[in-house]
């Protein structure tokens, strides 16, 4: 099964690509990094950005399943841009027929590090040791999609086939 990781956002979106075999479960690292839209670009259009950037990424990989950062309350003025920005991707999946399964930070943090309120340095180092990488994943946006995408890995069990 192949997973997409999306760690939402307006000026940086993170994507994570992971192969999971479905005997043994090994997990082979295919693609990751982020998607930007200039702060200079108005509205309207870095929202078609994401959408064209987001459509491209799901017909090149076309994923089996994609775990995307469910929103999370932040007391931030940017907090409403973020929502519309996922709006767009949650619209390019619906798009795309993707199925898709959504965790809140904390959860990521628990699967992965056994502590929800563990740190971002911890959780890196995690999808590092997951990954077995030579060094931890940058930037933060590409890395927190690497973890959404090992924790779908982790806990996502799809029925047989046949079964309803």
């Amino acid at each position: 099964m192949r997973i997409l990781g999306i760690d939402p956002g307006l000026a940086t979106i993170g994507y994570g690509v992971l192969d999971v075999e479905e005997r043994g479960g090994r997990v082979q690292l295919q693609d990751y990094g982020v998607i930007t839209t200039p702060p200079t670009t108005a509205m309207d259009q870095r929202l078609a950005l994401i959408h064209q950037d987001i459509t491209a990424l799901l017909q090149q990989w076309e994923p089996g399943l994609v775990v995307l950062e469910k929103f999370f309350f932040y007391r931030m003025a940017n907090t409403i841009l973020i929502a519309q920005a996922r709006g767009v991707i949650l619209l390019c999946l619906g798009q795309h027929g993707a199925t898709y399964i959504e965790f809140s930070p904390p959860q990521v943090k628990q699967f992965l590090t056994g502590y929800g309120r563990a740190t971002k340095q911890q959780v890196q180092e995690a999808v590092q040791r997951e990954l077995t990488l030579s060094t931890l994943p940058r930037p933060d946006d590409a890395a927190d999609a690497l973890a959404l995408a090992l924790t779908g890995h982790l806990t996502y069990l799809p029925a047989p086939a046949g079964v309803v």
